[in-house]
Formats: structure tokens, sequence, C-alpha cells
């Protein structure tokens, strides 16, 4: 039987008419809670190392190592809500992860001890940087199928904005009233907006509404039920392309989050003032901002490996810049190799793993990759701090560590990418059933009377 995706027979409803397309709105929801990650982040965290280790008389190695154990713990968490988010659906799962999200950000508000640190990052590594971002870029996936490249660009792409300004605002909140207060202001805030964000305004899948992916009429009410198509999580670990895609993502999550979490000391140390290092962030967002774009634009039309290969390139080049950057033009470069990278990767994995693995099961399937990913961010400042306390500089680690995109480009390359998976369409109505004796006699077949 002929096979074709679903939104090829049905043509799509308006899209953000009252009656038509939920869809573009879950777009904008998931957004605005992937940028409310922002405090579970390294960039929102990397601006309270200082001030943690003035104030609490610590290490940065002790607080690397903090960060390290907190979210590998909160890692091991990730698969579970993975699953989670299958079973309760996206509206439920996101408003639990929000709530206890903003009770962590506030707990760490009165944090006096390394252990109090290391329990805050656990919960604010696996609530805020792990679940919350999974479930928003998961809704996204759920509602689309021929525009998921795209949908899951704009979530990834507003979100970083939203993610890469955190810095420029924490800056003089931390100054001005101390990183306590800010810590309790970001636990408020993530209350204020994620909880009602989830409850009012995402919905679970596009069924709930009696819609289709990427907006498509309902079939005849006659036409059989087809279910959404998808391997089951222990299916995909044998596919060697899951590894690939785990793989890119985990180095990129690895050595971005180490660049971003050591961000000022290293761009201080090369001649750049504080308010610069974290001005950094600026080319960064803008360059991601364009990377995630135009990857969801492209995804759509052309083979993963593609992204994929670039992203790696752009982060191998932007840790060998990062060896001899320098004030200027050389920061601005720096910044815009490391956010294209990082971003580009991010809208690869979103849109990829439900086009080659389907949505049944997506959620277990994506919470075992922000596992994986949250566990390389664990380890790379650590990495990235040893050294620096052994050498005194950043640059042998930045150098060798590029070798390690390079080789999962050379991956990507020579990989065998699977056969996208797309929903079985209902069968072609059959014919009515003919009178023979009046075909055979070469008259019209006449309704009885």
């Amino acid at each position: 039987m002929r096979r074709t995706p679903l939104t090829s027979r049905w043509p799509r409803a308006r899209a953000l008419s009252p009656q038509g397309f939920y869809g573009w709105h879950v777009v904008v929801y998931a957004s605005i809670a992937l940028a409310a990650t922002a405090p579970g982040q390294t960039v929102g965290i990397s601006l309270f190392i200082d001030p943690l280790i003035e104030d609490l008389g610590l290490s940065r190695s002790a607080i690397s190592t903090a960060y390290l154990v907190g979210t590998l713990v909160g890692a091991v968490a990730l698969p579970f809500i993975g699953r989670a988010l299958d079973r309760y659906g996206v509206r439920r799962t996101m408003a639990v992860i929000g709530l206890v999200f903003g009770a962590v950000l506030i707990a760490l508000s009165f944090v006096s001890s390394i252990v109090g640190l290391t329990a805050g990052f656990v919960g604010v590594r696996m609530a805020g940087q792990g679940a919350l971002g999974l479930t928003a870029t998961t809704a996204a996936a759920l509602w689309f199928e021929r525009r998921r490249g795209l949908a899951t660009g704009v979530v990834a792409a507003a979100g970083a904005v939203g993610i890469s300004m955190t810095p420029l605002l924490l800056e003089g909140l931390i100054a001005q009233h101390g990183w306590r207060t800010a810590w309790l202001i970001e636990g408020l805030a993530v209350w204020v907006i994620v909880i009602p964000l989830a409850l009012i305004g995402m919905r679970d899948r596009p069924t709930v509404l009696g819609q289709r992916p990427d907006g498509a009429d309902a079939p005849h009410p006659d036409a059989p039920v087809v279910e959404e198509p998808g391997l089951t999580r222990s299916q995909v670990l044998r596919h060697a392309y899951f590894w690939l895609i785990a793989a890119a993502v985990a180095a990129t999550g690895l050595l971005t989050t180490a660049v971003a979490f050591h961000q000022i000391s290293l761009l201080t140390a090369r001649g750049l003032t504080a308010t610069e290092a974290a001005a950094n962030f600026i080319p960064q967002t803008v360059a991601g901002l364009v990377a995630t774009l135009v990857t969801g634009y492209l995804i759509d039309r052309f083979a993963p490996r593609w992204m994929t290969v670039s992203s790696m390139v752009s982060l191998a080049f932007a840790l060998a810049w990062g060896a001899q950057v320098g004030p200027g033009l050389s920061a601005i470069v720096f910044g815009v190799l490391l956010g294209t990278a990082g971003n580009m990767i991010r809208a690869v994995e979103a849109a990829t793993l439900p086009r080659y693995f389907g949505t049944r099961h997506i959620g277990a399937i994506r919470g075992l990759v922000a596992s994986i990913s949250v566990a390389g961010t664990a380890c790379g400042p650590l990495i990235f701090a040893a050294v620096y306390d052994r050498v005194g500089s950043y640059s042998p680690v930045l150098l060798a560590s590029a070798a390690l995109p390079v080789a999962i480009a050379i991956w990507a390359l020579t990989a065998r990418e699977p056969v996208p998976m797309r929903p079985e369409s209902a069968p072609e109505p059959e014919p009515e059933p003919r009178d023979e004796s009046a075909s055979r006699a070469g008259r019209p077949n006449l309704p009885s009377r």
C-alpha cells in the first residue's frame, strides 16, 4: 500500500485564527519556557562564581567540583522526566518542573556551604537546564511534521535570545543587590512565568484539540485512526545514528559549557574587561539566533549531516580561536563561532530525532540525550579549571579539546542516515460495487427507485 505523510493528504488550517492551528501558539509558549531555563544554564550561573568565591571562601576548583557533582546527579533524573513527558503530557510535566525549579532557586539564596551549593546545583541543572528545556523543545516537535525543523528552530532561537541576555541583566542585579537577592528574584520569576504558562497556555498534542501536525485538516470521520509512529527507547539505542547525534550534543555541551563557565576569567586574562567579557554573550546570542533559524529552515530540506558537520567545525574553530583571542573584533569572532556551534546542534537534535525515530516515545528518547548532554556539561568546567590551576592558562585545554568536534564531524560525514519515519496514511477508499449485469449490457448503473 502506498504510504504518504498525513500532512500531504489534508491542507493546513489557518495558523493563528481562534479556530485554526494551535501549534504556532505552542511555539510561542515553548520559546518563553526555554528562555526561563536561563537561571539553570551555565551562562546564568557563571556570573555567580566570583561572588561565591569571595563570600563563601571557596576555591574555583571547589565550586567547579560542586557544579560537576550537581550536574551529574541532576542528569540521572532526565530519562525519567522524559518518560513522564510521554505519560503525563507537556502541561502537567512543565507545571511541576516550574514549581520545583523556582523553589530550588529560592533555596539557593540561603546557601552558606559547599554542601548546600552542591544540592542547589543538582536542582537547577536538573529542573532548569535539563527538564524544562527538554519539555519546551519537545512540545514544539509534537505539533509539527513537515515544518518541525522550522518550529523547533524558532523555539531554540527565541529561547537562546532570552538565555543569552541573562548575564547582562544579572551583572547589574548582583552588583547592586548581591547574589542572594538575585537568586531569590529568579526563583519568584520562574514561578510567575512558567507555572501559569504551562497550565493555561500549553496543550499536550494536536489530538487533544482534534487537530493534526502542521495544521492539516482532520480526515473524513469514517477514515481509520492513524496512530503516531515511533520506536521505543530500547530500539533506538541499537541505531548508530542516535549515538552520533548524542555524541555531537554531548561534546558541544561539554565544551561550550566549559568556556561559558569560565568566560569572565578566560576573556579578562586575554585583555578584556569584566564588562566586555560579559558583553561577549551578545555576539553569541546574535550568531546563535541566525544559526538556529537557518538550521531549522535547511534541515526540513536537506540531510542533517551537513548541519551537524557545520556545527562541529564551528566549535573546533571557536576553541582554537579562544587560545589567542583578544579585545575588539577578535572577541566578536570568538563569540560568533561559539554561538553558532552551540545553537546549531540543538536545532539539529530537536528536529532529527523525531524525524528518524518517531514521536510516540520521543520524550524518553530525548530525555536520554538530555541526560548524556547534561552529564557532559558537568565535566567541562572542572577540566578547564584543573588545567588553569596547574598552568595558569586556558590555551592548552582549548587547543587539545578542538580535536573532539573534528572527530565527530568526520563521523557525521561517513555515517549512514536512517530512513525518515512517517505515519501511515489512511487506506484509499475502495470503489463502490458495480452492477455487473448492467455493465455487460452497456447501460449505466442507475440507482433503484
